[in-house]
């Protein structure tokens, strides 16, 4: 799983998968790493075996966007942040495919089918 960063792991993993994908995340984490559960495509996680965290002193996190955002003004602010970093070429968006709404069955079965790579965009 660690072949990638020469058996190293990584700092943060990033899971929207859930309940499928967790060992496997976890596995992928260098030591104090951080896992982030932020959606559950495959169900919820549910109980998580402590023992899972211990062996490389794991942090996991289960955000979501009311945690982060109270109000309005802190939803503007974040907002305008994350334009300006994708202005500014600091965020790199990743689209896979743009589709016209009506061939959104297509773009469906991209996802359903795990064959994307990137944001699939839907245009009206």
């Amino acid at each position: 799983m660690k072949n990638i960063t020469d058996g190293k792991g990584v700092d943060v993993v990033y899971d929207s998968v859930g309940k499928t994908t967790l060992e496997k995340s976890a596995k992928c984490l260098k030591r104090r790493g951080y896992l982030a559960f932020f959606g559950q495509s495959s169900g919820a996680v549910g109980s998580i075996d402590l023992s899972l965290l211990s062996k490389n002193g794991l942090f996991i996190t289960r955000p979501s966007l009311n945690n982060y955002v109270t109000n309005h003004e802190e939803l503007l602010e974040r907002a305008n942040d994350l334009f300006q970093w994708i202005e500014s070429g600091k965020l790199k968006l990743r689209i896979h495919k743009t589709f016209p709404l009506k061939d959104s069955n297509e773009a469906h079965e991209l996802l359903e089918n795990r064959k994307s790579a990137g944001k699939l965009l839907l245009i009206p």
